[in-house]
């Protein structure tokens, strides 16, 4: 596919005020200015007339496919409140590439998102980064597991209050993190004992201690759901404790530990924003909150945490975090090359860099303008817009 007469964004450099990209066999073939235009081009050409030619928007942080739209219980298949730690759990068995919510995503724009289970247990499970088209969800998988899920602050306390049970505290779930990290620990240092030795015992097979192993051996990240400035501190400080690689979600208070999350170094999937402050740990919500940390050198991504907004908003929450003070182009690179960074499929989705998969958004106006349309989109070099 080529599409012609455009503004591109290709995220990986400066705009091309009237460009061009080429897709081959699914992939980013060639990207330039119309002068450059392959003029013997044979396969199928969409003229953007004079749009805009972007990356497919990526959303770092959502449950999409895991709370079935307008389903009530029958699809609500995000937490499994029935236990504190559950990091076996796999976000590919539980989301339902059918659910009409994809459709939204595709025709927004958005073609890759990062989906998994929900915040109410402290080790909730492991998520998956797909693509938004497609029937059989193994077919537009990226990367799975993409991340496992943590969650601190309110959610796990008021999951297990209501069930009078623990944790109901911070203290209690920080702990059962450390717990179950620290029996990790020692169930990979009793498999690599017994690899090394063959007089050593290998220890009893632990489904939750398997699938940690890749977190405490520093293969996964740890994605993080905290809000408040001291749980995002107490992230921070679990992570440092066990060596793990780690991505705040959420971080609504963020801009209050600024210096805390540049020195550590780590990314920051904010959102969502356009919501009401509907519970305590949102008190400290605003719209600023993406500028004061890009500023402070840390790196930003935008989500919607679908269901809580719609998926098919996430342009808009960027256009949101402009009016709060983020530069356009910052605010285009947090739902595209920086959410792809953070989320670890930068190597497939995020720029128009040729080799990356051919997800592609044509807009008939800027993408951050709440007027402009989504034109077409196209997914592995095929277009998705119906």
């Amino acid at each position: 596919m080529l599409i012609i007469h455009g503004t591109v964004h290709t995220m990986d450099g400066p705009a091309i005020d009237n460009g061009f990209v080429a897709i081959r066999e699914g992939k980013i073939w060639k990207v330039g200015p119309m002068e450059e235009c392959p003029a013997d081009w044979k396969g199928e050409t969409l003229d953007a007339r004079g749009g805009h030619i972007l990356p497919g928007f990526v959303d770092a942080h959502c449950h999409l496919g895991m709370f079935g739209d307008a389903m009530g219980f029958e699809g609500d298949d995000g937490n499994e409140a029935t236990d504190p730690c559950t990091p076996h759990l796999r976000a590919i068995d539980g989301v339902n590439p059918m659910d009409r919510c994809f459709r939204d995503a595709r025709l927004a724009g958005v073609t890759t998102v990062l989906t998994g289970p929900g915040s109410a247990n402290p080790i909730s499970g492991q998520f998956v980064a797909m693509k938004t088209a497609g029937r059989w969800l193994d077919d537009m998988v990226i990367k799975a597991p993409a991340a496992m899920k943590l969650a601190l602050g309110e959610n796990p306390k008021l999951t297990y209050h209501e069930r009078h049970e623990g944790p109901i505290t911070r203290m209690a779930t920080a702990a059962v993190i450390r717990e179950n990290l620290a029996k990790a620990v020692e169930y990979r240092d009793k498999l690599e004992r017994a690899a090394a030795d063959p007089d050593e015992e290998k220890p009893e097979f632990d489904a939750k201690l398997e699938a940690l192993l890749p977190v405490v051996r520093r293969e996964l990240p740890v994605h993080i759901h905290a809000h408040r400035a001291d749980d995002i501190a107490t992230a921070v400080r679990i992570c440092r404790e066990y060596g793990l690689q780690f991505v705040v979600v959420h971080g609504t208070e963020g801009y209050r530990v600024t210096e805390l999350l540049a020195a550590e170094g780590v990314g920051v999937i904010t959102g969502p924003i356009l919501t009401d402050r509907s519970k305590p740990e949102l008190g400290g919500q605003n719209q600023e909150n993406p500028v004061i940390l890009a500023k402070a050198g840390v790196k930003v991504a935008i989500c919607t945490d679908h269901p809580e907004t719609p998926v098919q908003y996430l342009p808009l929450c960027a256009a949101m975090a402009v009016k709060g003070g983020l530069p356009a182009d910052a605010a285009l690179a947090a739902i595209t090359i920086w959410a792809a960074e953070i989320g670890g499929v930068a190597h497939r989705v995020g720029s128009l860099t040729p080799g990356k998969d051919g997800d592609v958004v044509v807009m008939s106006g800027h993408p951050l303008n709440w007027l402009s349309r989504v034109s077409a989109v196209v997914v592995d070099g095929r277009r998705v817009t119906e």
